[in-house]
């Protein structure tokens, strides 16, 4: 693009580009400014950066769980996912109870950890896979979810302690133990026969 310049200028600066930030797409935005993102400098503000995201990896996972459990020919395995659909709104509202109690917005962050993790299953859920095969590989990838999760509400828990914000660190510690529990359910359901069934292809 062609920019004219009045005639009778007599400076030849140029003029100062405007600020640039970044959205939640990756892309750079300008007039908005970089300040307005929070610097990483403490373990408080670490703190909130990890909760952040893994309020929305939860989010993501609200998503994603009714497919999964709509997908699952198992039926105690589809019992189980819709199960911890609603564990996980549980999750979510004791996060927003922990935002709430330091006056923090949840929102801004996207947890691209879980965003690999939900769309490696999706694309293995895509191809046509015996229905007891297909089980499996749910199961193999709720449990990825789930050892996910509790290494960051394990990480969440020891930051709060420290922190000194103790209802919020008990919180986050029964946030893991369903998180731990759900992963121990899909491991039984596994062991005791759906991997049998995938091993001889059956459906």
């Amino acid at each position: 693009m062609v920019i004219l310049m009045p005639e009778r200028t007599k400076s030849h600066r140029k003029a100062s580009p405007a600020p640039r930030t970044v959205s939640s797409g990756g892309q750079a935005l300008a007039g908005d400014k970089e300040s307005t993102k929070a610097p990483i400098d403490s373990l408080m503000t670490l703190f909130i950066h990890e909760l952040k995201d893994t309020y929305n990896a939860e989010q993501q996972l609200l998503a994603a769980l009714p497919k999964m459990a709509a997908e699952a020919a198992d039926p105690e395995l589809g019992s189980a996912l819709t199960e911890h659909l609603e564990q996980t709104r549980g999750q979510v509202i004791r996060l927003e109870k922990i935002f709430a109690s330091i006056d923090v917005d949840p929102r801004g962050t996207r947890c691209a950890g879980m965003a690999g993790i939900l769309e490696e299953g999706k694309g293995l859920l895509e191809q046509e896979l015996p229905s007891s095969v297909k089980d499996a590989a749910i199961i193999a990838g709720g449990q990825r979810v789930e050892h996910y999760e509790m290494a960051a509400y394990g990480t969440l828990r020891a930051y709060a302690e420290q922190l000194g914000l103790h209802d919020a660190a008990d919180m986050l510690d029964m946030t893991l133990q369903e998180e731990g529990a759900a992963d121990v359910r899909l491991s039984r359901l596994a062991e005791r026969r759906i991997n049998a069934e995938a091993m001889q292809g059956v459906g």
